[in-house]
């Protein structure tokens, strides 16, 4: 695989970087999945030591909400996803809402006031508590009356304490038990013999690692985002406007606004309308996140063909008496698909696009699809699709001095190795 030359011109397909997300099943007593725990996959060595656990629920918040999108990685059942410290207290933001979410406090979560401050909020706010690998006396007790489910592991568990942890657990009505790490026949029996509703582990279901090519946004774009969304009077057409410079970004944006736990069910035709339908405020929470999230990341050139291809749709939106805004989303997802190597259907339906652009995507009819059609065959070499050789022109200037004056400012980080954590 090739990578683009300096003038933009493609040759081959971009190198990309597989992103992954680990997702374990959880069953109930008849074997039928309820539930995913969402489990990192990825490169661990180049994070410090110190904030691993916190990287790697960025990691699976982000790959999960904005590379996959969770309907397809969960569908609609719950993910419970692991939470550090930093989550708990407020100091890093959730980006989404109580759907489909249960939150897995750790258990290397150091009980005080200030957690139980933050998990009271968290609980109030309508979001699911669960508590991970519980132990009898070690502070987490006294989240009992928060929780709605305990985990206890009955490999490297205390059993001996069982019968004390289950009838503490039992006072309290609306707490389902979750048998974990459940690697024998023995073990499924103790669950069996304590009435737990729930369980998991590798005599039921080994992880499940889900792979996707993935290209970065820009670190620069990213950095920028949170900036201008931490003014109080930021103007809409601004953040639009870093997003849309931005294919990769741009992409994340419309798969979380597709997401369950976004709230959003109508349709969208713009990246505006994505960013309106999202809030503001999830927007700021899901960059940071991203922010948080960043050790590496693809180089900047690699987005140049699709960032120009999506400007050349929009420019030329008028002549086909389409709306510049679709034509930029159209344009986008046809780009960033080429460049993952996918086809554009299967990018369009994990987002909640309009009839009119799924229909220019999916089937190439309407006007967007006559655009598209025109695009491709400018694009394929056929000189007769008439005159783009000026719009093709202000796209290759604009994109090029976009994704320039990102990689101008973004230092370069060297690319994380394979590792693991908090990975069972």
């Amino acid at each position: 695989m090739s990578r683009l030359t300096a003038d933009g011109v493609g040759v081959g397909i971009p190198v990309l970087e597989a992103v992954h997300v680990g997702r374990q099943p959880i069953f109930d007593v008849n074997g039928v999945v309820v539930a995913y725990e969402l489990l990192f996959r990825g490169r661990m060595d180049d994070v410090a030591s110190g904030r691993q656990d916190t990287y790697a629920t960025s990691t699976v918040m982000v790959n999960a909400f904005t590379e996959f999108g969770i309907a397809e990685v969960a569908g609609n059942r719950p993910c419970f996803i692991n939470l550090t410290r930093e989550f708990v207290t407020g100091r890093l933001p959730l980006p989404f809402g109580p759907e489909q979410v249960v939150l897995e406090i750790l258990e290397t979560v150091h009980v005080d006031d200030e957690v139980i401050d933050g998990i009271t909020a968290l609980s109030d706010a309508g979001y699911k508590i669960a508590l991970d690998d519980f132990v009898w006396g070690s502070g987490h007790e006294r989240l009992l009356g928060l929780a709605s489910y305990v985990k206890l592991d009955l490999l490297d568990g205390d059993l001996s304490r069982l019968d004390e942890i289950v009838a503490a657990c039992r006072e309290y009505p609306g707490i389902e038990l979750v048998a974990e790490r459940l690697e024998t026949a023995e073990q499924v029996a103790i669950a069996d013999h304590y009435g737990m509703e729930l369980r998991q582990g590798y005599a039921l279901s080994r992880p499940q690692v889900l792979s996707t090519p993935s290209l970065s946004p820009s670190r620069m774009r990213r950095l920028e985002l949170v900036a201008a969304l931490m003014h109080p009077d930021v103007r809409l057409d601004k953040i639009t406007n870093i997003i849309a410079s931005d294919p990769a970004l741009a992409l994340r944006v419309l798969r979380v606004s597709n997401s369950v736990a976004a709230g959003v069910v109508s349709r969208v035709s713009s990246v505006r309308q994505a960013i309106m339908l999202i809030g503001l405020n999830h927007i700021r929470r899901w960059a940071t996140l991203m922010v948080v999230d960043d050790v590496a990341e693809a180089p900047e050139e690699q987005l140049l063909t699709a960032l120009t291809h999506a400007r050349l749709c929009e420019n030329l939106a008028h002549r086909f008496g389409a709306d510049p805004a679709a034509a930029f989303v159209a344009g986008l997802l046809t780009g960033m698909a080429r460049l993952m190597g996918t086809t554009p259907a299967a990018v369009a339906e994990q987002l909640p696009l309009s009839a009119e652009v799924a229909d220019a995507v999916n089937l190439g009819t309407g006007r967007l699809g006559k655009l598209l059609d025109a695009v491709r065959a400018y694009e394929d070499g056929d000189w007769g699709t008439g005159d783009l050789a000026g719009p093709a022109l202000d796209a290759m200037r604009w994109s090029t001095r976009t994704l320039t004056a990102a990689h101008r400012f973004t230092p370069s980080s060297p690319r994380r190795r394979m590792g693991t954590a908090r990975t069972y």
